[in-house]
């Protein structure tokens, strides 16, 4: 079994996971209160869906 020789520095070790990052979500606009909302998704503010209201808020 292979045993590592040196021990690996602090600095080796976080440039290796620099790249292991949650993204952030992508947002997209509602086109009737404006508010940012995930992709086909219901908006949270107004509960509107392509047009149509499909969740019933207190906004409505």
């Amino acid at each position: 079994m292979a045993v590592p020789k040196r021990k690996t520095s602090k600095s080796k070790r976080d440039k290796r996971r620099t790249h292991k990052k949650a993204a952030a979500p992508n947002l997209s606009t509602c086109p009737e209160c404006g508010e940012a909302t995930l992709p086909h998704h219901a908006c949270p503010s107004c509960g509107s869906y392509r047009g149509r209201t499909v969740v019933t808020t207190d906004e409505n």
